[in-house]
């Protein structure tokens, strides 16, 4: 029976490489995001209980029928692969390694706790306002709540600088949702139900039962709260979750562009991978924008495709936002965070002042360089004229 320590050694390797390779193709790790493996990568995670099962036979078969002359020497790969298994399942699984809060704590603007300079994701819904940390969500990457009696799926990645807000209702449920880990760089998450695969950066299902659909997205404003609170001022605030204090970026660095780490840091020189862009949305076309021209400049009137759009920067320098110009051929001015056109006040986020039409809102997202290039392939970029 000897013959048979080659299924030990067989299953034993067999199931060290799946379970490295489950991790490795939705992980960053070297070269698995330059990858297109998702397809693969979800073949291996839908039918992991069956590679599991048929290496776990391979190694009971030349266990328990091969004659070890040393009892200890099948010990030495079990607890190897003992410790792989409890590293890649528990350890370096994404919904691991970035919790969900415990408990979603939102606050007014008098208790509210978070440092007034903190960048933010916004919604507006049905007149009621929210304001999500990205200190926050970063680490968590998703959180579930409802806004104006609507549910939202509020979503961030720190490797894509990509902040996303979406209805999570699939096909008529409020589905729920977990961090299953990542494919070219960006967040992924997986429902409930039918254990399919959406990317974060654009809402569509990329693996699973569910492949080809999208989540209905919702608009959302990244804005520092200082200037949310001038627009919404009875805004809920989400709270740090006390069992989550310890993950939480306690620095401004990912905020300010200072982090130089290789995943989330800022190259601050322009059109470079880890440059900041803002990508702006009118119809099916799209088009970015550099964030050290916009710095410079604080207003850049453009057209996407035949659309003219405005794209603004709050004095604060964090807080931007787009519309579409109306047709007229009159030039826009700001006074502070006041938006002048004929004649007529705005605010910053396009709300009139003196008059009771606003300016139309269009998506916009401030991200990396590579994200934008990577999910908006087709993409114009604006240059200064």
């Amino acid at each position: 029976m000897q013959h048979m320590k080659k299924y030990f050694w067989l299953g034993c390797l067999g199931l060290l490489l799946f379970e490295i390779a489950n991790v490795y193709f939705i992980m960053p790790m070297p070269g698995s995001q330059q990858m297109n493996s998702i397809d693969a990568a979800y073949v291996l995670y839908k039918w992991r209980w069956v590679f599991r099962g048929v290496f776990v036979l391979l190694i009971l078969a030349g266990l328990f029928k091969s004659a070890w002359k040393r009892k200890w020497i099948p010990v030495i790969p079990l607890l190897l692969l003992g410790a792989v298994i409890y590293m890649t399942n528990f350890k370096m699984a994404a919904d691991a390694m970035f919790l969900q809060p415990k408990q979603l704590i939102l606050a007014n603007a008098s208790d509210n706790k978070i440092d007034s300079n903190r960048l933010i994701i916004g919604i507006e819904i049905n007149g009621e306002a929210k304001a999500y940390p990205i200190q926050l969500i970063g680490y968590h990457h998703h959180v579930q709540d409802s806004v104006g009696g609507k549910p939202v799926l509020v979503t961030y990645c720190t490797v894509c600088r990509t902040g996303r807000v979406f209805d999570p209702v699939v096909e008529g449920k409020h589905e729920q949702f977990r961090l299953v880990g990542m494919d070219h760089f960006n967040a992924m998450l997986e429902d409930e139900t039918t254990k399919s695969w959406w990317r974060q950066v654009t809402g569509d299902a990329i693996a699973g039962k569910q492949k080809g659909k999208k989540l209905n997205e919702l608009l959302s404003t990244q804005t520092s709260l200082a200037t949310w609170l001038k627009l919404y001022p009875n805004t809920k605030i989400m709270q740090p979750d006390p069992a989550s204090a310890s993950h939480y970026d306690t620095a401004f660095k990912y905020e300010s562009g200072t982090n130089k780490s290789k995943l989330t840091g800022t190259d601050t020189a322009s059109w470079k991978t880890k440059s900041w862009v803002v990508g702006v949305k009118t119809g099916n076309e799209t088009k970015m924008y550099d964030w050290n021209q916009l710095k410079a400049k604080r207003l850049i009137a453009d057209n996407i495709g035949t659309t003219p759009i405005l794209l603004v920067l709050a004095e604060d320098h964090q807080s931007f936002f787009a519309f579409e110009r109306p047709e007229y051929n009159h030039a826009f001015f700001l006074k502070g965070d006041t938006l002048v056109y004929r004649n007529h006040l705005y605010s910053i986020n396009g709300k009139g002042i003196d008059t009771v039409s606003s300016l139309k809102r269009l998506r916009a997202y401030q991200e990396f360089f590579h994200s934008w290039k990577t999910f908006q392939p087709s993409a114009g970029m604006y240059k200064l004229k």
